[in-house]
């Protein structure tokens, strides 16, 4: 920029933050709940569903009682459909996504039939990938992906057609083409600002989504049978966790106003974008690299104590006062998604030689809270949540950190899916909550005037 034009973002960036700070006693005195969420956490209710259920306390004697943290796929609990799949010797996250689009889990027929159809429309439009993933590679793998769904509405007929059977269909082909999306996207990144060779690999339809993530990304197509099912496991606890998650809520808005499924997922994709929300996991992984650096002893529990401290503290890493992957708006006791992924990540470990880092996460999720209890007024428990441990998994699956938060999106892009279905069956009124304004009514003065 040149210098008149940085004074005179600079003069009116001051102007609107001096000017458009609402006193936090106005929040108060008019009983809003920022972030549609009380004081304790407890969410506004804003609507119904029967997609997917967050426990996190039980009210004893007209109290919240914070509780161990369960979340359930329409009725199920996720521990139980996890053990299912697992104890079986399956990669589950093709039955989830079955689950929470249609309300049950598959028998073997319906299985076969929705598993064909998503490797039916595993593949991307004629010359897609040249044309529109290759032309104009973006530095941010979350936005390759928006515009690569947005540019899918060009090749769809239907694109405007909201009855539910279109919906249903370009949802179970978005569905199938995000993994494409995703890994492509990050070869074309690669390719063109690493100067990485270009390798592009077709899916194959004897591979689960997960095989398939990992097949189409490594330049040797190889992985290990406990990297496909850790993978396959992130998937499925990342597939769906309520309609109130920023990202889904998102969904809901936009498909209130009745817009086409393009659309609506792309607006999706920009809120799970921010690191507050699925961005979360790159976040600590690189919190945790800075701590690595900073720490002689990654088993002093003392210097780990002082390192916690300093990022309340704003004084290390990004300065941000937060310690990422711990607490949670809904959880307080604990994040069942976190408590099942922990039980593969020290077998990861062991495979990968990276136990020590294993113990400093562990090290790290047992003391966090403490820290943040001396240091903050907590009115709920804090815990690990998922992203604490994924980004660590990820990295042991030699996943670049640039597809975290797109990986992500292609296991939640089956509960935005379910969520929009849910939306458009009930028909309910375009979303529209109110905002009340708290400044002063002022006179118009005619420019001669102002001075």
């Amino acid at each position: 920029m040149d210098n008149n034009l940085n004074q005179f973002i600079e003069k009116y960036s001051k102007i609107m933050i001096e000017r458009g700070v609402i006193d936090n006693e106005l929040y108060r005195k008019y009983e809003v709940k920022r972030g549609l969420r009380d004081i304790s956490g407890k969410g506004v209710l804003v609507g119904l569903t029967e997609i997917s259920e967050i426990i996190s306390y039980v009210i004893e004697e007209g109290d919240l009682v914070p509780c161990e943290g369960k979340l359930f796929y329409r009725g199920i609990n996720i521990e139980h459909l996890v053990k299912g799949f697992l104890d079986e010797n399956r990669f589950g996250f093709e039955e989830a996504s079955f689950l929470l689009l249609f309300g049950h889990l598959p028998n073997k027929s319906e299985f076969k039939e929705f598993s064909d159809l998503i490797k039916d429309f595993s593949e991307l439009p004629e010359n897609f990938v040249r044309d529109t993933i290759m032309t104009a590679p973006s530095k941010d793998m979350m936005n390759s992906l928006s515009k690569s769904v947005l540019t899918l509405y060009a090749y769809d007929d239907n694109a405007d057609n909201i009855s539910i059977e279109n919906v249903l269909l370009q949802s179970i082909r978005l569905i199938a083409q995000f993994p494409l999306l995703a890994v492509y996207g990050y070869q074309s990144y690669s390719h063109y600002f690493e100067n990485k060779s270009l390798v592009i690999h077709s899916p194959q339809r004897n591979l689960s989504i997960a095989e398939n993530i990992l097949y189409m990304l490594r330049p040797d197509s190889s992985y290990t049978d406990l990297e496909a099912r850790i993978l396959d496991l992130a998937l499925v606890l990342h597939a769906e966790h309520g309609g109130g998650n920023n990202s889904t809520f998102t969904n809901h808005v936009v498909t209130s106003s009745h817009t086409d499924t393009y659309s609506a997922v792309v607006a999706s994709l920009g809120s799970l974008k921010g690191p507050r929300h699925g961005g979360a996991n790159v976040k600590v992984v690189q919190m945790f690299r800075d701590m690595m650096e900073n720490l002689s002893d990654w088993k002093d529990d003392d210097a780990i104590n002082a390192y916690l401290f300093k990022l309340l503290n704003k004084e290390a890493f990004d300065k941000s006062g937060l310690i990422y992957g711990m607490g949670h708006a809904v959880y307080s006791l604990s994040d069942p998604r976190a408590s099942i992924f922990r039980q593969f990540v020290e077998q990861l470990a062991r495979e990968k030689n990276r136990q020590d880092e294993y113990i400093l996460y562990s090290k790290v999720e047992n003391l966090a809270p403490k820290v943040i209890g001396e240091k903050r007024q907590i009115y709920k428990g804090v815990s690990a949540n998922i992203d604490f441990y994924s980004g660590f998994v990820y990295s042991m699956l030699d996943l670049p950190t640039e597809l975290f938060t797109p990986i992500f999106a292609v296991a939640r892009v089956v509960g935005w899916s379910a969520h929009r279905l849910e939306e458009l069956v009930n028909n309910g009124k375009i979303i529209r909550p109110a905002y009340k304004s708290v400044t002063k009514q002022q006179k118009y003065i005619p420019v001669s005037a102002r001075g």
